[in-house]
């Protein structure tokens, strides 16, 4: 049965409306970061950077990043156009993840969801329809291409939805309403809503409502009688998370993205619509293309690249499950927390006094953290583990630098989660200048002095 649904075809039409909206989304997308000034804030201004375990050699450019910004949106730009379209979403694929991987303290789930999208993108024909490529060579002028590189479009977008959904089933996020009970009670001023946000109610049922939606919307906007209302709930809630919660463009890539989902023949009109706006521009020689010849495309190295996405999924399935390899609980320790799509569980504020020892002398002071970090990477690395000792072992390096031999690194460390007292995070007897990153638990974490049952 697999072997015959390999061979299944359907119209391009879904992928090219596919590759113009998530190409015209990214380059806007950098556009507004550019314009609001947060690569001079999040990649130049900072003295350190915190740096991904095994991607330790991804550096910052300076001045150079943004010649590096340049080139995301131009390849963004061209994704959409379908102009030199592979090596246009490699150039894309790299420089956007190079981006993100320069500082940790950015990660968010979205930025994670480009990339691999942007990666899928490589080894999927979503040229041969409706492109400047297509335009260029008619040999790429194909009328159908094989499902399974539409659907494997639509397999991301159930992963990120239902992990995001499962994540939610748990007693802080069910039980207790939190930590939208927390944000929502800040949004009085919200228009029409803002006076009831502060009741409990309201938290709940948002709760619960968030968490029915991402564990079910994919099976009704697979389902055809059911596609169209589930469509207009997927706009509504991402208009709503987007006014509520500064969550960037996200909300905008989830609508744009979910319209996979709907058959050839809508997609079909969007490209006529598409069609009529470039006529509009007088560009008549693009919007006349595409007038297939009835044929269906041929994937170059079929099985190689079938292989290749067959290691992606099974990496996006399992990935999101390693936290059950380390002990504790996982909204405290984040150990195995990024690359989950656990989205919105989580409230943490902490503080961390570091002090640094000079064995030889008994000189012990204690340590200004914004004369190294950003108000932003000092939020970050107070509530987690990893960030913690990566700055650790900075400060050590820097002391080494000035004269101390062999410094000590104690940090005295206070979280709250999730509206929470303030609790003891990192064990203060630990010096930290001796320990060692790796994927292995930090046994250094002091336990959680409480219980999230869940998933």
């Amino acid at each position: 049965m697999f072997a015959d649904y390999l061979h299944k075809t359907t119209k391009a039409a879904p992928i090219a409306v596919f590759r113009i909206l998530f190409g015209i989304l990214m380059c806007a997308s950098i556009i507004r970061f550019w314009s609001k000034g947060w690569i001079e804030q999040l990649y130049i201004e900072p003295k350190f950077y915190f740096s991904y375990y095994g991607f330790e050699f991804v550096k910052p450019l300076g001045n150079w990043t943004y010649l590096l910004f340049a080139i995301c949106a131009l390849s963004a730009l061209f994704v959409a156009l379908g102009f030199r379209y592979r090596i246009s979403i490699i150039v894309f694929f790299l420089s956007f993840t190079y981006i993100e991987l320069i500082d940790k303290t950015t990660y968010l789930n979205h930025y994670y969801f480009v990339s691999i999208l942007s990666f899928l993108l490589i080894f999927l024909p979503a040229h041969v329809y409706y492109s400047i490529d297509a335009l260029k060579n008619k040999k790429l002028q194909v009328a159908r291409i094989p499902k399974w590189c539409v659907d494997a479009l639509k397999l991301v977008l159930a992963i990120v939805y239902i992990y995001a959904g499962l994540s939610k089933i748990n007693s802080d996020w069910l039980l207790h309403a939190q930590p939208l009970k927390i944000w929502l009670r800040t949004r009085s001023d919200f228009p029409v809503i803002g006076g009831i946000l502060h009741y409990s109610w309201v938290h709940y049922f948002f709760s619960w409502f968030g968490m029915l939606y991402d564990v079910f919307i994919v099976f009704f906007l697979v389902k055809k009688s059911t596609r169209v209302y589930a469509y207009f709930v997927v706009i509504a809630f991402h208009v709503l998370t987007r006014m509520l919660f500064p969550i960037g463009m996200f909300p905008y890539i989830m609508i744009a993205c979910t319209l996979v989902f709907f058959n050839a023949e809508f997609h079909e009109k969007i490209i006529r619509l598409f069609r009529k706006g470039i006529v509009g521009l007088g560009v008549k020689k693009y919007a006349k293309q595409n007038k297939n010849n009835g044929s269906v495309y041929v994937q170059n190295n079929l099985k190689l690249v079938q292989g290749i996405l067959i290691v992606f999924f099974a990496i996006q399935l399992l990935l999101p499950w390693r936290y059950l390899s380390y002990p504790g609980e996982l909204f405290w320790t984040e150990e195995g927390y990024r690359f989950s799509w656990r989205v919105m569980l989580v409230e943490k504020v902490g503080i961390a006094t570091f002090t640094i020892i000079d064995p030889d002398t008994g000189r012990e002071f204690e340590i200004r953290n914004n004369d190294f970090l950003t108000t932003v990477q000092i939020k970050q690395m107070s509530t987690q583990p990893d960030f913690i000792l990566e700055y650790a072992h900075m400060l050590r390096d820097h002391y080494v630098k000035e004269g101390i031999a062999k410094p000590q690194v104690y940090v005295k460390c206070y979280v709250t989660l999730n509206g929470r007292l303030s609790k003891a995070f990192i064990d203060p007897t630990i010096n930290l200048a001796n320990e060692k990153e790796s994927f292995a638990h930090k046994k250094w974490i002091l336990p959680f002095d409480g219980t999230i049952k869940g998933i």
